[in-house]
């Protein structure tokens, strides 16, 4: 049964046609951390432009903690609200998931539940990845 507020629309990025399983690869490791577009920036300039400044901002909070200037909590709340915005950007700019199995090659349109279920989860990971490299390093001092 079909779930007439699920869109079902198939959605092709740019890349996905590509015969290349190192282009595709590259493509797709780009696709989850550049969630710009040049579509994206022609429809809403404020908010993309917005979301740079809010990207560029996240950045430096990560070099804060990897230079041990800033504490755990404030770490983990940058992350949360760059990713709430990030939300928003990726649905103005590349509104598409997968559809099937992370290796495939099916894609379709995102609700706002897809996409803060993608993001959620893509920043979960990432975030995690770079919070345990840097507590392992000795850079990011946690208080208990």
């Amino acid at each position: 049964m079909v779930n007439p507020t699920m869109p079902t629309d198939p959605v092709n990025p740019p890349y996905a046609e590509t015969p290349s399983l190192v282009r595709l690869v590259a493509a797709e490791a780009w696709d989850h951390v550049w969630p710009w577009s040049s579509h994206g920036f022609q429809r809403q300039r404020a908010v993309q432009a917005a979301s740079m400044a809010l990207a560029l901002a996240a950045t430096v909070v990560w070099v804060l903690a990897a230079m041990g200037q800033l504490e755990a909590g404030a770490l983990i709340g940058w992350w949360f609200g760059w990713s709430v915005f990030e939300v928003v950007v990726r649905l103005g700019s590349k509104p598409y998931v997968k559809d099937g199995p992370w290796w495939g090659r099916r894609y379709r349109v995102a609700n706002t539940m897809d996409m803060v279920c993608y993001v959620g989860f893509k920043n979960l990971l990432i975030g995690a990845a770079l919070f345990l490299a840097l507590k392992s390093l000795g850079f990011l001092v946690v208080q208990g």
